[in-house]
């Protein structure tokens, strides 16, 4: 491939425009391929459905260099995704979710259940996601190591937007646990040295929500995007709602997110 690989999800709503329409937006700065993936649970409905995703590419206005094309695959829209995105090498998964309405509270959202079946990142917007330039991107992390999985890529969008990494992190009470804090931190600065990624790391105090402050924090540098590695502990995502909360935060940004591994001995 000359190129990256984006996989825009369409579901023929608002929301698939959105996500569609980020993605153009952002390769305005990119050299990638995008192929527009729909997925149907019948092999009868695949012509229609390709006819639907020319339809939509048609009325777009495509940047120089960008190619666009319709993809229908047959499967289960929540776990397969990930893995059809795998066989085509995509680097990312660009999607619009509708926000934590009614049942969606109860059971959890589709885009936290696709992203815990895919190796691939997301890339999760809303339908009111503003389409402006990356300059600050939002990151926030904790004690464990699977949440720094999210660090190079969170690097890698703010190397192409000439951005600002933002490292949140809160105090700690506790020594122990602030010594591992305080080494998790090092290293991070450290690896963006390296890379003479921009970054700032601020450390937000312990008390209140962790969700409310890293989204004040986000409005307070009026940044353009979250970036997060989702790693809940219990079996059922359902039951996890950090992650959901970024996605569908009330700021309408749009969310980076990969599905951490365990990690062992590497942090990236």
């Amino acid at each position: 491939m000359s190129k990256n690989l984006y996989i825009v999800l369409h579901d023929f709503t608002d929301i698939g425009d959105a996500a569609l329409d980020y993605a153009l937006h952002i390769a305005n700065h990119l050299h990638i391929d995008i192929k527009l993936m729909h997925v149907v649970n019948d092999s009868a409905k695949e012509i229609q459905a390709t006819s639907k995703l020319m339809e939509i590419i048609t009325k777009k206005k495509l940047p120089e260099g960008i190619t666009l094309s319709p993809m229908v695959k047959v499967g289960n829209f929540i776990e397969d995704v990930g893995g059809f995105a795998k066989q085509d090498h995509a680097q990312l998964i660009i999607m619009g979710t509708h926000g934590a309405l009614g049942l969606q509270k109860l059971f959890g959202s589709h885009a936290i259940k696709m992203i815990r079946h895919s190796d691939v990142p997301f890339l999760v917007v809303q339908k009111g996601t503003p389409l402006i330039d990356i300059k600050n991107i939002i990151v926030p992390v904790d004690l464990t190591k699977e949440s720094l999985q999210i660090m190079n890529i969170a690097g890698d969008m703010a190397a192409i937007f000439n951005g600002t990494v933002h490292v949140l992190y809160e105090a700690q009470g506790d020594e122990r646990l602030s010594m591992t804090m305080k080494t998790r931190i090092h290293i991070v600065k450290n690896n963006y040295e390296e890379r003479n990624v921009k970054a700032e790391f601020v450390k937000l105090e312990a008390k209140g929500s962790y969700i409310k402050k890293i989204e004040a924090y986000a409005h307070e540098m009026e940044a353009e995007l979250i970036a997060f590695s989702y790693h809940a502990e219990s079996i059922l995502p359902q039951f996890e709602t950090f992650g959901q909360s970024l996605i569908t935060n009330s700021l309408n940004l749009p969310c980076m997110v990969v599905n951490s591994k365990l990690a062992s001995a590497l942090y990236f």
